[in-house]
Order: C-alpha cells, then sequence, then structure tokens
C-alpha cells in the first residue's frame, strides 16, 4: 500500500512537514516560543529539563529532544540554548543533523538576550520556512510508517473494544510491513506474564521484564503504594478496579497476530531494519508517554480513551478513539472515532479495526485529526531522577 508524505535525507518519510523550535533547557523555553510565533506554522516544545540533570536522568533528556528533532515528521531545525546550561545546544543540534535534515542552534547570552535572539531566530526560521514551503509530497510504502499505540482516561469499554480495535488495525500495519510501539510500563504490572511469552529471543524478555520490575522497585523505594495512582481516580470513577484489570485491558493494543521484536528504552529509535511490534519504556502518564514513542520515530499515533482526553502531540498526528458512545458523544470535539459502536451497535471488532486502520491512512495522507485542528500540542519528558 502506498501513502504520500515528504522524503528525508536520510531515507525516512514524514506525514507531516513541520517546522521545529527545540529550547535545549527550560531557561530557554520561553525564548524559543516566541521566536516559533513569529514564523507562521514553526513550533515550539518549551519544557521544563536540560539543567542540572545528571546520569542517566540526564541523557534521557537529551536522547528525547534529539528524537523529537530527528523524527521524519519535522522538515527543519532550530536549536535554542541558554549558553550555560546542561545539555548543550550546539551538542544537540549536531546529533539531530545526522539525519542530513537543516539544522541551525541558536545562543541566547551570545545574541544580546531575548531581543537579540528572537529577531535573529526570526530570521533563521523564515529561511528555513520558505525552504520547507517548496517540498513537494511524494509516494512512499506503508512499510515506512511507524504507529504509537497509546490509551488514557481508561474505563471498562477501553479494555473490551476500543484496544482490541487498535490491535486489529496494529497487526494490519505490521502485515504490510510497518511498526507499531506498545507502551506505558506501569500499564502491563499484572499482565507481563502473557507479554513476555510474545518476545522471542530470552534477551528481549529479560529486558521487558526488567523493565516492569523496575517501575515497581521504583514505587517501593519511595515507600509508596503504587495503587496511589494507578488505577487513576478518573479509571476508577470509569469502572476499572485494580491495575491487574488495567493492564489486562491494556495489553489489547498490542494485537494478537505478531510477536515483539524488542523492549525499547525510552526514546530510543525503532530500528530502520527491524520493523515489526516493540515494546517501549514508557510511564502512564499519556503526554510523557507519547513523546518516548514519538522521540523514538513514530509519525502517527492511535490513542484510546474511555472518558475522554483532548490531548495531541507537536508533531505526530494524534488519532483519538473511545469505546465509549456515551463520552464520544459528549466529546465529538476532540475524539475521531467511537469504537462504542462495538458494543451499542453491533459492530464487530474487525470492522472497527478496519476503521481505525481506515483513518491511520487518511491522516497519514494528510486528513487534520480532531487534536491538530484544535492545536493541541501536549509535550513532556519523562524523568527518572533528580535535578541537582
Amino acid at each position: 500500500m502506498k501513502l504520500f508524505g515528504y522524503k528525508r535525507e536520510n531515507d525516512t518519510f514524514g506525514i507531516r512537514n513541520h517546522l521545529l523550535v527545540i529550547p535545549a533547557s527550560v531557561c530557554a523555553g520561553e525564548t524559543a516560543s516566541r521566536i516559533a510565533a513569529m514564523v507562521p506554522g514553526a513550533v515550539a516544545i518549551p519544557h521544563q529539563h536540560g539543567c542540572c540533570q545528571v546520569g542517566d536522568d540526564y541523557r534521557q533528556t537529551f536522547r528525547t529532544l534529539a528524537g523529537f528533532g530527528s523524527n521524519a515528521n519535522v522538515g527543519a531545525v532550530l536549536v535554542v540554548g541558554l549558553g550555560c546550561e546542561g545539555i548543550n545546544s550546539k551538542e544537540l543540534a549536531e546529533v539531530i543533523s545526522l539525519t542530513k535534515k537543516p539544522v541551525e542552534h541558536i545562543i541566547i547570552q551570545e545574541n544580546n538576550g531575548t531581543l537579540g535572539t528572537v529577531s535573529k531566530g526570526a530570521e533563521i526560521l523564515s529561511r528555513m520556512a520558505a525552504d520547507l514551503s517548496k517540498m513537494q509530497k511524494v509516494q512512499f510504502d506503508i512499510s515506512e510508517l511507524i504507529l504509537g499505540l497509546e490509551c488514557g482516561g481508561s474505563d471498562p469499554t477501553s479494555g473490551i473494544a476500543s484496544n482490541p480495535a487498535i490491535g486489529k488495525a496494529s497487526d494490519m500495519l505490521i502485515s504490510l510491513g510497518g511498526s507499531s510501539i506498545l507502551s506505558e510500563t506501569t500499564e502491563v504490572i499484572g499482565a507481563e506474564h502473557l507479554l513476555v511469552e510474545r518476545f522471542d529471543t530470552d534477551e528481549s524478555k529479560r529486558r521487558f521484564l526488567k523493565m516492569v520490575d523496575d517501575v515497581e522497585k521504583r514505587a517501593i523505594a519511595m515507600g509508596e503504594d503504587l495503587r496511589g495512582t494507578q488505577p487513576t481516580p478518573g479509571n476508577i470513577q470509569g469502572g476499572l478496579t485494580t491495575i491487574e484489570e488495567k493492564s489486562l485491558g491494556c495489553m489489547h493494543k498490542a494485537g494478537t497476530s505478531f510477536n515483539f521484536v524488542d523492549a525499547l528504552e525510552y526514546a530510543q529509535a525503532v530500528p530502520k531494519d527491524k520493523k515489526g511490534l516493540y515494546f517501549m519504556d514508557t510511564p502512564g502518564e499519556d503526554i510523557d508517554s507519547i513523546t518516548g514513542m514519538v522521540a523514538g520515530g513514530a509519525q502517527i499515533v492511535v490513542f484510546t480513551t474511555g472518558r475522554g482526553t483532548p490531548t495531541g502531540c507537536p508533531i505526530a498526528p494524534v488519532i483519538k478513539i473511545t469505546g465509549n458512545t456515551e463520552a464520544y458523544q459528549k466529546m465529538k470535539d476532540n475524539i475521531d472515532i467511537n469504537a462504542g459502536k462495538i458494543i451499542t451497535d453491533g459492530a464487530t471488532l474487525d470492522e472497527i479495526g478496519r476503521e481505525i486502520f481506515d483513518k491511520i491512512t487518511e491522516v497519514s495522507n494528510g486528513s487534520l485529526t480532531k487534536a491538530e485542528i484544535l492545536g493541541h500540542r501536549e509535550f513532556g519528558v519523562y524523568r527518572i531522577g533528580y535535578t541537582f
């Protein structure tokens, strides 16, 4: 099957052509946002990190920002640094430039502060925007697509209808040579014994189980019970009773037809030469989870929600699906597909799975999701350590 998108110099294909402004740290966030506001179509991703981080936590933030800039949906990047933060803006730009896309960096302390940096940055972005506007879409094979699988604001209909339905769509994509990412380590606790059997090698099984074990150990080290947040208050109000019940519903997003190729660290890139189904070690928090998958290369996300959520992403379209017809009626402005028809109207999983797959291809070819239309661009980096 063929789609239409933007070919990058590193032989990847984007379904959007974003001009991205990345602040290297929280200190550069406001300036980066002001620069992006000067050029129509430019997107900034302000965040709270990038300075006084150490070890794996620092490396994870760097990897996430670099992954966002490297995503095929991004046509050009401007990195904005203060000049004294932990993440070096020049180094970040150099890593992103390995994709061969246009990348520049600018430092606030070297450009006469905020006003000078905004002026210089807008000049750079204007030039980049002019070049991007000349790019034409080309045909590419659907096997180049990486799909992120997410659920949030879940209720029992998520596990009954919408999650199994996107599992069907994921199976269809992988059967055509594409890739999917199952995420949310917290939300496989209690079902990990089932998922681990779908990893083919002892090493991948060990890696996956260690990810689950590490989440439990972090909670124990804090002296906290995971049941304080999982299921969330909204999950409980919706009718979910235990983390195991939530996890057994969550795992259906991975479909049934394919085993996992491997388990990826947060924001780790999906290997181009090994396509298929992957697991990624992300939190249960929706925005941080989506950010990790998109940093890992996902150009598009399907997101099931029983209770309803408007969440989007700065650079990847997010298709919103609910298994709850009542939630769909209440939040039609936010939700793209009503999988609740499986429960209320007698639709089959195969029928809704096909509807979701068709929506994936439609959006990949340029149709906007409701999250895109409403301008939802939520972004969050998953932290795994302290700031000193």
